[in-house]
């Protein structure tokens, strides 16, 4: 996958940040002592690191490191909290566990107080320079037509072009028309393309042009290359700024040619170990949950009301499954047979269903789908079979998604909301496509992370 470089940085100044506040608070805690002269604490570089590295990862979870955030000042305040809070939770767990890893809950109080009010003095200050451009990379784009216009369409808000700044437009021959700012286009003025990018530090060349054939300065671009400067198409731009692949410029030849789709024994293995291991601890985290739930169902409805709801959905390879979920609408709410999508207000959902739809804990029960191998904890979400002939004809590469096993949470889940119509589901099967192409045990952990924020602050659910 493709990690932001701002956003990488703020999360490697951060780790360093709450490594300090640990440190720091030993030396206000125990007057002017240095962590590694307190006997209390047995091994104060790898504590030191440990708490670190929980922070982060935490409000990693709270979507505290997403380009998409567009919480505001309060939204960002609020996920700082609950993220120091869930971190909080976490180390004190792993020091119940691990006594040798305990700071002390003198020094560990005063390190999250100091580690979060640092924080929140260094993110907008941090922002405020990325904003400025001194950490984006410089992009020449090569095109000044439709596809080049695409970029600032696609890309509006600020916080979108955090990554990058479009320094101009080169105008192509066979551009029929110019569709970008014109302030913005290049004129080279006899310089050769490499030379124009030395002069104004370009770092970055997106070929946007709208026809390439015998058009493009190819003997320009190796020269550029070959320089240091990267060159890559559109379709790349926007899979590594956006984390999806747009299916209206898609091609089958990018697809084909591309780095990704990988497979293998070991990567077939891992994926398996990490679904147990992922399920197991969730379910050891949730059973109190899916407790309550079970018991508000049968309040709700009556004693001989059925608990679980089997539904029929499309798995790897197109091979129909039984998926297992906590039953969240009346009974028979499709008495007719027909499948119906589910919408904003349902008048089928049933009270408790609204609460276990919102939680998302509804879903738990495909943990047992997990385990017993027809889901992965992390996948794109499985459709009906009804939906999925409806959409294989009205949405480019749909077929594609079942290339992998469907999972209860998944790329397209963390960055979209709930998807309930056409539209919805084709900007899902963007996100599941670029999950598709590029889903590692990294990613995979990333995604497990941010669900926590989709789940607390009830994103995308219906």
């Amino acid at each position: 996958m493709h990690l932001r470089v701002p956003f990488l940085l703020l999360a490697v100044i951060e780790f360093c940040v709450c490594v300090v506040a640990v440190y720091v608070s030993v030396y206000v805690r125990f007057d002017g002592q240095q962590i590694t002269e307190i006997e209390s604490i047995n091994s104060p570089v790898v504590t030191s690191i440990l708490f670190g590295l929980v922070m982060p990862v935490t409000m990693m979870a709270m979507g505290l490191y997403q380009s998409r955030f567009r919480g505001g000042i309060l939204g960002v305040f609020l996920r700082s909290v609950i993220g120091f809070l869930c971190g909080a939770a976490v180390l004190a767990l792993m020091y119940y566990l691990i006594p040798s890893l305990y700071l002390g809950r003198g020094v560990f109080a005063l390190a999250l107080v100091l580690a979060f009010f640092m924080v929140g003095t260094i993110r907008p200050m941090f922002f405020y320079y990325v904003d400025r451009d001194i950490l984006k990379i410089r992009v020449l784009v090569l095109g000044a037509g439709e596809k080049a216009a695409s970029i600032p369409r696609r890309l509006r808000r600020r916080v979108d072009r955090r990554g990058f700044r479009v320094v101009g437009y080169l105008k192509l021959a066979t551009d029929e028309s110019v569709q970008v700012d014109s302030s913005l286009l290049i004129d080279l003025g006899g310089k050769t393309i490499l030379d124009y990018c030395i002069e104004y530090g370009i770092d970055e060349i997106v070929v946007a042009a709208d026809e390439r054939r015998n058009a493009m300065p190819l003997d320009q671009l190796l020269k550029c290359k070959l320089y240091g400067i990267d060159v890559i198409d559109l379709l790349g731009f926007f899979e590594r700024e956006q984390g999806k692949l747009p299916l209206d410029i898609l091609r089958p030849d990018w697809l084909i040619y591309s780095d990704g789709f990988d497979r293998g024994a070991f990567r077939d293995v891992s994926k398996r170990v990490f679904d147990v291991l992922a399920s197991a601890l969730i379910l050891m985290i949730t059973w109190p949950f899916m407790l309550l739930a079970i018991l508000a169902i049968k309040i709700e409805d009556g004693i001989n009301a059925p608990i679980f709801y089997g539904q029929t959905r499309v798995g790897r390879l197109g091979e129909p499954f039984q998926v297992l979920k906590f039953r969240s609408m009346s009974v028979n709410a499709e008495r007719d047979g027909v499948a119906q999508w589910a919408t904003k207000n349902d008048s089928r959902v049933t009270a408790t269903g609204n609460v276990i739809r919102k939680t998302r804990i509804d879903e738990l029960p495909q943990i047992l789908n997990v385990l017993r191998g027809d889901m992965s904890f992390v996948g794109p979400r499985p459709e009906r079979p009804q939906f999925v002939d409806q959409l294989t004809v009205d949405i480019p590469y749909y077929q594609e998604r079942h290339a992998v096993k469907p999972g209860i949470t998944g790329w397209a889940q963390v960055c979209y909301p709930y998807g309930a119509s056409l539209e919805d589901s084709v900007q899902k099967q963007e996100y599941d496509l670029y999950y598709i192409k590029n889903h590692t045990i990294f990613l995979d952990m990333l995604i497990l992370c941010q669900t926590a924020e989709v789940v607390l602050f009830g994103k995308g659910a219906r």
